[in-house]
């Protein structure tokens, strides 16, 4: 039946709704660690460039010096929040930080406005 469990739920079987679903269907569990994944690449990626923007917006060295080490420190930013996406338990506390970091760093860096 590709797939697919039996329509008919006879009492006492111990059969459920939930397997009344198509098994191609990811599980709860699995839709965690797919926002955990998306939330480590994609949000780390977002939080490490505005945090390095951010930051190489405010040292007080040459421009080119400081565009520099925003991108070799954005590195050790991507890595650190990737590895701890998947070291917390709480699926919600990381989508708050890696988030919340890329939002309020960008917002920053755009309110601060180019070096002069």
């Amino acid at each position: 039946m590709l797939g697919y469990a039996q329509p008919h739920m006879p009492q006492g079987t111990g059969m459920n709704r939930q397997s009344l679903l198509p098994s191609f269907l990811p599980s709860r569990r699995a839709w965690h660690m797919i926002a955990r994944c998306v939330t480590a690449l994609v949000g780390g990626y977002a939080a490490a460039a505005g945090i390095a923007s951010l930051g190489a917006r405010l040292l007080p060295i040459a421009r080119v010096e400081a565009t520099l080490w925003g991108m070799i420190l954005s590195f050790l930013i991507l890595a650190s929040f990737g590895l701890w996406a998947f070291h917390e338990r709480s699926l919600l506390k990381v989508a708050l930080v890696i988030w919340g970091s890329a939002l309020l760093s960008a917002g920053l860096t755009i309110a601060i406005g180019s070096r002069p």
